[in-house]
């Protein structure tokens, strides 16, 4: 364990008090506390969970608040306690902060839905920052070879993605369709077809086609050009739909591509309601479920499936100091397809 004092003025993005912008600050730092580790953060993504916390609103909030659920850099500082993990480390962090370790959740493994489950930017200072202090069992290992603007995003995104896709029970050359073309519905498209499945994707605009089929998609519905639901049934329908877009709106018409004993997957969240046709599910024993995220052991094997499989996100790189420039792209929908931030220069 060190307990050399660490140089104070390390920078962050904070928003103080409710609708004001995040501003870039520089902190002093403390002692990392018992059972944590401090990391130095050399890549820090951006999701559209984001936009959210930067917004710092609503009840519950303490500021000054620090956003920022993906962050991937090298431990710098280890707190009493830790055995597992050593200074130098290269290390990842993702939408799963930590868990109590002790309720019927934790030990069934299922820690994501942790009543005390913690969450970056939103339990403590996230990774829109020089460092962030996390407990150690929110840690995932980076893989030899991995870039840390890789790294960050599979923290969320990549996780997300590629355990709703596993843990879908999809047949063996089963049909996946990808609804949307985004943060994470390009990392879901990548995972699905390396994993052996068809691939049908799903967006607006036919501009999308050859891009999709770069990624590996076997097909492409344009929904601006025709039904998705009829156009996937005609496909031969999916045994798994994974809504990655933050809208729900075109989900009941999805539901006419889904297979007998298909699973629609969704990841991707709004505040609206799915209304549900009960007799086709009930007739042909489809399931609708909702998937969160995964534990830092599932992290570190997305991101070992995605080293060994050239699976990558694509990203934007901006400076930290942009970070409000980054969440406005982000908003208009003109990421493509994460925004990562760089705070090794931040002034």
């Amino acid at each position: 364990m060190s307990t050399t004092p660490v140089t104070p003025g390390l920078a962050a993005m904070q928003v103080a008090e409710p609708g004001q912008p995040l501003n870039l600050v520089h902190r002093a730092l403390t002692a990392t506390p018992p059972g944590h580790v401090r990391v130095d953060v050399a890549a820090t993504g951006m999701c559209h969970a984001d936009i959210g916390t930067a917004r710092a609103r609503g009840k519950g909030v303490t500021f000054p608040v620090t956003p920022g659920h993906e962050a991937a850099g090298t431990i710098a500082e280890i707190g009493e306690g830790v055995t597992s993990w050593e200074s130098g480390n290269r290390v990842a962090v993702g939408w799963f902060g930590g868990s109590c370790g002790q309720c019927t959740y934790c030990r069934r493994g299922d820690v994501v839905h942790c009543p005390q489950r913690k969450i970056p930017g939103l339990s403590y200072p996230g990774g829109w920052a020089q460092t962030i202090t996390v407990p150690a069992d929110a840690l995932a290992r980076i893989p030899d070879g991995m870039a840390f603007t890789e790294a960050a995003p599979m923290g969320c995104a990549g996780v997300t993605t590629f355990n709703a896709l596993r843990e879908a029970s999809v047949p063996a050359g089963g049909t996946v369709a990808v609804f949307g073309i985004g943060g994470l519905g390009h990392l879901a498209i990548q995972f699905a077809a390396k994993m052996g499945y068809r691939v049908v994707t799903i967006a607006r605009g036919e501009e999308r086609t050859k891009f999709a089929h770069q990624l590996g998609a076997h097909h492409y519905i344009d929904s601006t050009a025709e039904d998705p639901g009829t156009a996937l049934a005609a496909l031969g329908a999916a045994d798994l739909i994974l809504c990655t877009a933050p809208t729900t709106g075109p989900l009941e018409g999805l539901l006419h591509g889904l297979a007998i004993r298909g699973r629609l997957t969704i990841i991707g969240v709004d505040a609206a309601s799915l209304s549900i046709p009960v007799g086709q599910l009930v007739m042909n024993g489809q399931l609708i479920t909702g998937h969160l995220t995964g534990s830092a052991l599932d992290t570190e094997e997305a991101m070992r499936f995605a080293q060994l499989n050239d699976v990558k996100p694509m990203t934007e790189q901006m400076p930290l100091a942009q970070a409000n420039e980054a969440l406005t792209r982000l908003a208009a929908g003109e990421a493509r397809f994460r925004i990562v931030l760089d705070p090794t220069d931040a002034p």
